[in-house]
Parts: C-alpha cells; structure tokens; sequence
C-alpha cells in the first residue's frame, strides 16, 4: 500500500516535471488563432484597408467608423455628433442605447438566448399575441430578415393556391420599382431589373405592374386569369408606400382595388410592411391608412428595434403551413422576441404613434416651406408619418447622392431612394426641436450645392 502511493507521488512529479520542461521550450508550434490578438485592439482603428483585406464589396460605405449612439444622434471615432436621420435604414425606431431594450436584451441573454424551434419560448409566443391583437391577421411566424419574411409570404402563397385554389402554376403580382428583399425570389419580386441583373435564372411566376395604376392592375389580373394552362393568380404583394422606389404612398383607390380583385379571384392580398410597419407611418401598419385588411403581413426592421427579427403574419383561412413545411434556426428566438416585446411595450407606454403623426408633420411642413424657398432645387415632399422624401428637381443636376454626402459633412445622416430623392426616416422619438434642426443643415447643404 505504501509502495503504491510512493508510486503514485513519483508518477505525478514526472509529469508536473514534464508540463515544465514543455513550457520552457520554444517549439514551432503554430498557433491556430495566430490572427487573434488583433481582436484586442480597439475596433475603432478600423480602417478601409481592413475591409478591402476581409470583407465583401457588397455595400458602397461612407467614410464614417461609428463609435457609439445615444437617442436620436450617432457619434464618430472622432467625437463627432450626427443627427441619424437613417436609423439603421428605419430600423431603430427607438434610437441608440433606449433603456428598455438594454434592459431587455440584458436580462434575456443573461437567462437564455437561444433554443432553437424544437420548443416552447414563451418570448416568441407573447410577441405573437401582440402582433395579432395589434393588428386584422391571426396568425405569426417568426424569421430573421425581411426578404426570409417576404419569402415565407411568397411560399404561402403558392402552397395556398396549390391546395386552396387548385392552381398547378401560382403567379404573384407586384410593382415595379418595389422593393422586397435581396434573396434569390426576393429580388425575382422586386421590380427593378438592377437589382435582378446577373443573378438569372429568376424564380419564375411573378408578374410586374406599375405602382398604383388602377387599370392596368385590372388588366393583368383578367391576363393572369385567362391564361389556362393551370396559372392562375395567387396573390398580389405591394408596399403601403414604395420606399426604394422613391418614397412613394400608395392611394386609397389602389389598395382598396388591391382587395377587391383578390375578394373576385381568392387571391391574398399581401403586404410587405418591412419598412413601413410598426408605426413608421403614423398608424402600428402601413396598412391601416387605407382602411383595408389584408390576408398576409410581413415585417422586420424596426420590430426588435435594431436587433434582427422578422415575422409574417396571415389570417387563418391561410394558415396553410404544416410541421416541416418552412422552418429557420433562429427564428423568434428568446433574445430576438425580448427585444420585441421591449419595443412593443415602449410603443403603448410612451404613445409613440403620437410623435410620430406630430414629428411627420411637422417635416412636412417645415420641408414644403423649404420647397417654396427652393423650386429650383425641390421638386416634391412627400411621405407618411416618419418615412419621409424630398425629391430634387432633375433640371437642378444635384443629386440625392450628392445631397446625401454634403447632409454628411453637415453631420446629418440620411439615405437616397433613388438618384433623385432623399429619404429621411429619423427614430420614431425624434424630438421636435432635433427636426428644426435638421431642416436647418438641409437648408443650408442645398445653398451649398448651388454655389
């Protein structure tokens, strides 16, 4: 017994011997995570060089490295102060660093973060109940992005015809110059051909028309439906204002004709609220300023205020998804939907459609004011609630582009819908003097340009 623990004592000194002796040798060992320590630096050192050594030129950037947020205003590495008039793309409706999603995201992912679909979140389930009391549909399923909701809206729509309307060859109309994602059937939908070129072949089954054009409308679904051959129309999807497209409401008549021709056919009447949706314009849904129902939804952007969440909603006479029929690892998530329901708690705690109604109008007002100034350079201001354009004068030559980059060295942050109109979606708290304000530099940014 003795002899076996003197055994023992040998044995582990050897090793602790051994682990030493391996320390003080210097051998070309390669560390794996060689690259690693450059994690340790300040990521505010980023530099263009970096991006073009690692990163896809997917996106044309700014010249501008963010270091941190706070309500309304961005700030540089540098301590500049930025009005963000972009908000992630209308994506932060709250702003930067709100207190209710800190503490939302904050405690949920000290709980849990993630699970996957294969059981119950009660996150996902409460957020789900909001939207439906919140809204005409019945029904959510919960994604990542717009274009995974806008695809999940497609691939309900066809298996809707297929086992609803008995149609072998589904087809789905929507406009030209829309916008609705950047996936393969994504950009298929989307009507502008620069967003489709090179990527062919497109998915097939969809057909295009030009945005509020009641007659023609009419006319393309009487073709759709006389077609034979099994096609037959599926589903008409349209945005309650075209923002890629140039920040373009939709009218009364369209949608309202939008509905009626899907009443005639069985068609669902889709609307792709990504931008517009959650209170953007004024009302929770985009929707709601037509005084429609639709029969599918989909939104993303500012519905987890900034962290990435979708959903696609529909009305149960198309519930049509069973087990195994569409699916994501991520979707509704706890993390995802606790941000969620954080924004959908501040929206009737603080009455954020209020501002946002007062805060659009007052843009408006300030901007047509402007316009009357400007003729030469403003052609037009137009928009809903927080989602709003100026569309510049194409005889003046100045364009969004060149207004975006002068707005920024005013340090106004803003994005182009298109080569002629400026988009201005601000968080939905925007306060009414940081508004005054940002008219002012734009003001003074077209004096500049005229120059």
């Amino acid at each position: 017994m003795k002899f076996n623990i003197i055994k023992m004592e040998l044995l582990l000194l050897i090793i602790i011997l051994s682990i030493i002796n391996i320390k003080s040798l210097k051998l070309p060992f390669k560390n794996p995570f060689s690259g690693s320590s450059s994690l340790d630096n300040n990521v505010a050192s980023t530099t263009q060089n970096e991006y073009d050594s690692s990163v896809m030129n997917t996106y044309g950037r700014y010249t501008l490295t963010v270091s941190h947020g706070k309500g309304c205003k961005l700030y540089d590495i540098a301590g500049n102060e930025y009005m963000d008039f972009t908000a992630g793309i209308a994506t932060c409706c709250l702003g930067h660093a709100h207190p209710a999603l800190i503490d939302a995201v904050t405690k949920q992912i000290q709980k849990v973060h993630h699970t996957s679909n294969l059981y119950f979140i009660p996150e996902q389930a409460s957020l789900a109940s909001w939207l439906t009391k919140n809204s005409c549909l019945d029904k959510a399923f919960f994604c990542n992005s717009g274009a995974e909701a806008n695809e999940g809206a497609i691939k309900l729509a066809r298996k809707y015809a297929h086992t609803k309307l008995n149609i072998d060859y589904p087809i789905i109309i929507t406009a030209i110059n829309s916008f609705h994602g950047r996936t393969l059937t994504a950009i298929t939908a989307t009507g502008q051909p620069k967003y489709q070129k090179d990527f062919g072949p497109l998915t097939p089954g969809f057909e295009y028309v030009t945005y509020n054009d009641v007659n023609e409308l009419k006319e393309k679904v009487k073709s759709i439906q006389q077609m034979g051959g099994g096609k037959g129309l599926a589903a008409i999807l349209m945005e309650p204002l075209q923002g890629e497209g140039g920040i373009r409401p939709a009218t009364n008549e369209y949608f309202k004709t939008i509905r009626e021709l899907c009443d005639q056919t069985g068609a669902l009447m889709m609307v792709d609220e990504v931008q517009t949706g959650m209170g953007r314009t004024g009302k929770l849904w985009g929707y709601e300023n037509f005084n429609v129902e639709p029969d599918v939804l989909t939104s993303a952007k500012a519905l987890g205020g900034g962290v990435p969440i979708g959903s696609m909603l529909c009305k149960n006479k198309c519930n049509v998804f069973g087990p195994g029929d569409h699916a994501t690892t991520y979707g509704g998530n706890p993390l995802a939907c606790a941000a969620g329901l954080a924004v959908a708690k501040t929206f009737e705690e603080q009455n954020i459609l209020k501002n946002v109604v007062a805060r659009g109008e007052q843009f408006r007002t300030l901007a047509k004011q402007l316009q009357k100034k400007m003729p030469d350079l403003i052609s037009d201001v137009r928009g809903f609630g927080l989602i709003n354009g100026i569309e510049i004068n194409e005889a003046s030559k100045v364009t969004a582009a060149d207004i975006t980059k002068a707005l920024l060295a005013a340090k106004v942050l803003v994005v182009p819908a298109g080569p002629t109109v400026v988009r201005f979606v601000p968080p939905l708290i925007i306060s009414e003097a940081e508004i005054a304000e940002v008219i002012n530099r734009f003001e003074t940014a077209l004096v500049s340009l005229k120059k």
